[in-house]
């Protein structure tokens, strides 16, 4: 098992969901703790709230990118490719995922069987979590120190 793959279940062994995990790994990558941030994210898993709509990795990823660069305070500024990074993510998604299971809310992916979670979704995680990684590679972004330019 690798290491991220390692991560993703020991913190789905404490309880964490799919954006919650995300998220925490960025945390991680940069040495960071936030559990207001985990918390709020928890609205995310199984398709908001557990509704089975939109996938939580999916959506998580999304907030993923925006933790990076998005704006956070009054004096921020968020990158101007935010919204391009994403729709980038949602469509690597749609194409590997939602291709695959006809659709890219939890429902679909999990073909309405609780019990596929435990194998699918950790793999979407984890596959999520390192095109995230190279999404922001590519717009000169580091997960761990943030911003290449700077």
């Amino acid at each position: 098992m690798n290491e991220g793959l390692f991560r993703i279940v020991e913190l789905a062994g404490q309880g964490f969901f799919c954006s919650q995990i995300l998220l925490q790994m960025g945390l991680d990558a940069r040495g960071k703790e936030n559990p207001e941030l985990i918390r709020a994210i928890g609205g995310l898993p199984g398709g908001l709230g557990f509704c089975g709509k939109n996938c939580g990795a999916m959506t998580g990823g999304a907030c993923l990118i925006s933790f990076y660069v998005g704006k956070g305070t009054a004096e921020e500024k968020a990158d101007s490719r935010v919204n391009e990074m994403i729709s980038e993510l949602v469509k690597w998604f749609e194409e590997t995922y939602g291709s695959v299971y006809g659709g890219i809310n939890c429902s679909d992916l999990i073909e309405n069987n609780p019990a596929n979670m435990k194998e699918r979704c950790p793999k979407m995680v984890l596959a999520t979590f390192e095109k995230v990684s190279e999404i922001l590679l590519k717009y000169e972004y580091n997960m761990s120190s943030g911003y290449e330019g700077q």
